[in-house]
């Protein structure tokens, strides 16, 4: 399979994945600058941390308007699958291809650490190399990364088994201590109602090398490998 790495201005994500891609999971990867419009030729977009266009009025909200998004939202409705990570997740909900939006962290402060999250079930494109309920060290780095949404929102997601991701400590409890950012209900990551569209605030880019502590992440990465690999055997 390909992964495509979106490249907006003011990205600074897009290596780490490209590296994690390709290096790490050994799969075939191309940048994608946030102009062309054809993205036929990848199986998997990835919309990389960063602060697109200088994160200037919101988070993700120039970003939403370049080019590319069309193409994107092209890729999103017909199925295959798409990851925003951090800044990429911002840009998803501005898009309209996730529901809620990114706010300021409940300290006001941009927060660089390692992060504990739980993966709420492994029936998703992208945890099914996961399993229920484990507990993942994906390191978090934004500065508005509390995820809001309305009550009905909130019972939708929960619903249809749309959180994917929650913070939490070391033993798997969402408390509110182990709520980094202020999050509703601990949310670290979701997905669209069609279950193809991932936003998520930790960066598993970070955590597929040894070499930085982790290979968490490559959970996460594998998990769309399999299921894109599957498909495309399905489909011969």
């Amino acid at each position: 399979m390909r992964f495509g790495v979106i490249v907006f201005p003011g990205s600074n994500c897009d290596s780490d994945c490209y590296h994690a891609l390709r290096d790490v999971m050994g799969q075939d990867v191309r940048y994608v600058w946030h102009k062309e419009s054809d993205i036929s030729d990848v199986d998997c977009i990835v919309l990389p941390g960063g602060f697109s266009y200088g994160d200037y009025l919101r988070c993700g909200a120039i970003a939403r308007f370049s080019p590319v998004m069309q193409s994107v939202q092209d890729f999103a409705e017909r199925g295959k699958p798409i990851i925003g990570i951090c800044n990429g997740f911002q840009i998803l909900t501005e898009a309209g291809l996730l529901p809620g939006a990114l706010i300021r962290n409940r300290g006001l402060k941009f927060i660089c650490q390692p992060q504990y999250i739980r993966v709420e079930h492994n029936r998703s494109m992208f945890t099914n190399m996961c399993q229920d309920g484990q507990v993942l060290n994906v390191p978090i780095a934004h500065g508005e990364g509390n995820y809001v949404a309305d009550e009905a929102t909130l019972e939708r997601l929960e619903a249809n088994g749309q959180v994917i991701f929650r913070y939490c400590d070391a033993q798997g409890e969402c408390t509110n201590e182990a709520n980094p950012n202020g999050s509703m209900d601990n949310i670290a990551g979701i997905v669209n109602e069609a279950g193809n569209v991932l936003g998520m605030m930790p960066h598993p880019e970070r955590v597929c090398d040894p070499i930085l502590g982790g290979t968490d992440g490559r959970l996460i990465f594998g998990s769309i490998v399999e299921w894109v690999e599957r498909r495309i055997a399905n489909a011969k």
